[in-house]
């Protein structure tokens, strides 16, 4: 069974950097699989920020994060990275990482909401 567990939130002021940290596990990862980063304010809608094919052969990066915000993956480790420069106030969110066995291209995948989800880490970002 695959499980997702998501890591490396905290607090940082803005005009900050930070490395969020999505490992896989009970699955092989490859390009078979469709991976993504997404992320949720108090009072808002899930959205998808990232989305990728395992391979990094299809991406999908939001505008709101576009050119702030990119991803790294380690085959070794089944680990998906996202890369989070020049944060803002408006990135403060619970964001989750999600990885599903999947066709779907990326701006599909961040547009769904079924997902194997991991548990979450909070990222805030102060003025």
């Amino acid at each position: 069974q695959v499980q997702v567990v998501d890591s490396g939130g905290g607090s940082v002021q803005a005009g900050g950097s930070l490395r969020l940290s999505c490992t896989v596990s009970g699955a092989t990862l490859d390009d078979d699989y469709a991976m993504g980063w997404f992320r949720q304010a108090p009072g808002k809608e899930r959205e998808g920020i990232l989305c990728i094919r395992w391979s990094g052969s299809m991406t999908y990066v939001a505008d709101s994060v576009k050119g702030r915000f990119t991803f790294a993956r380690d085959n070794a480790k089944n680990t998906l990275y996202l890369e989070m420069n020049s944060l803002k106030p408006e990135d403060t969110a619970i964001y989750y990482c999600a990885a599903d066995e999947t066709g779907v291209t990326p701006y599909d995948y961040c547009s769904e909401s079924s997902h194997q989800w991991g548990q979450g880490t909070q990222v805030t970002v102060s003025s």
